[in-house]
């Protein structure tokens, strides 16, 4: 394959505060991510070949993203300049632990103008993994964009991944974004999602009945990978199961702690592949993504703060 992984979506600049001026005015940092770049940056990381696919805007924010992909090492080829909007922005606001709350401005963004005859068919085509999230399923034309390339990464046997990233604000209604984010769910072959996506995804009340209904609702998913923030994540592949705590971290910032957890994943399935992946490599990978997703929260920002595979090593020989 030319490419180990490829994803579509969002791309975004984060404004994550930085302080207060000497006037006591908010001042705030200028962060390019979106998660599926994010995901990208940190498989770029670990030496995987990747490449991106969606718009940016006419501005200059566009040009500070598509430097940032690039100098991550992320293929470009994909990524197209829309002149009837702008590129899209999301404002964090971080709480003392390092949550986070966004203010988003796209309506419409850039991203969500891709259309499907802008796809890039060969990149497509050519990638082992082929990964995606909700948020360019919130609105047409990206939204049949999306579900094109899907058909055409299943077409040339790649392997589905899956992001639900619940971001209500970004949603015309919830019913669509249930509607939009199960259908995600009925196409991908592995899913990664946060406790509060499984539990609206499924509608139940625990995490266990959680992810029972899910392996019985879409029982092609192969491997299912629940992130539980400072506890840690869980993995369901077949029969086995294994969890892993989270790392103790002062966070600053857990944007991309969740993307890069996923692009640890995906580099070990592009690795072992499914067919092989025993019980001892899944305990191996969680505890690699766990520990790269604990790193990026003791930094602001996402795309550019994925840490390089020595840091990672070096914690969790720690």
């Amino acid at each position: 394959m030319e490419y180990d992984v490829v994803a579509l979506g969002e791309l975004l600049i984060d404004f994550t505060g930085y302080g207060e001026s000497d006037r006591g005015n908010l001042l705030f940092e200028t962060n390019p991510g979106g998660a599926p770049g994010n995901v990208l940056a940190m498989l770029a990381k670990l030496g995987r070949k990747t490449a991106f696919i969606g718009k940016v805007g006419a501005d200059m924010f566009g040009r500070v993203i598509i430097d940032a992909l690039t100098q991550s090492g992320i293929d470009t080829t994909g990524v197209l300049i829309e002149d009837k909007a702008n590129t899209t922005l999301a404002f964090v606001h971080n709480s003392p632990d390092g949550d986070r709350d966004f203010s988003f401005f796209r309506n419409p963004g850039a991203d969500t103008l891709l259309r499907a005859e802008e796809l890039p068919v060969g990149i497509i085509g050519g990638c082992g993994v082929f990964h995606f999230g909700s948020l360019s399923l919130t609105h047409q034309p990206a939204r049949y964009a999306t579900q094109t390339a899907v058909g055409y990464a299943k077409k040339a046997g790649a392997v589905i991944s899956f992001d639900p990233n619940l971001r209500p604000l970004l949603w015309d209604s919830m019913q669509e974004a249930l509607l939009q984010i199960k259908w995600g769910c009925s196409v991908c072959d592995v899913i990664k999602a946060a406790a509060d996506e499984l539990l609206f995804i499924t509608g139940e009340d625990s995490l266990e009945s959680g992810v029972s209904a899910l392996r019985q609702q879409y029982p092609q998913i192969r491997l299912i990978l629940l992130t539980k923030g400072r506890q840690g994540a869980e993995l369901y592949r077949g029969d086995y199961s294994c969890s892993h705590p989270g790392y103790p971290v002062e966070a600053v910032d857990t944007t991309g702690a969740g993307d890069a957890f996923m692009g640890c994943c995906l580099s070990f399935i592009s690795d072992c592949g499914f067919d092989s992946f025993e019980p001892g490599a899944l305990e191996e990978m969680l505890k690699f993504a766990n520990a790269a997703a604990s790193l990026v929260t003791r930094k602001k920002g996402a795309l550019l703060s994925m840490p390089d595979k020595e840091d990672i090593n070096r914690l969790l020989m720690n």
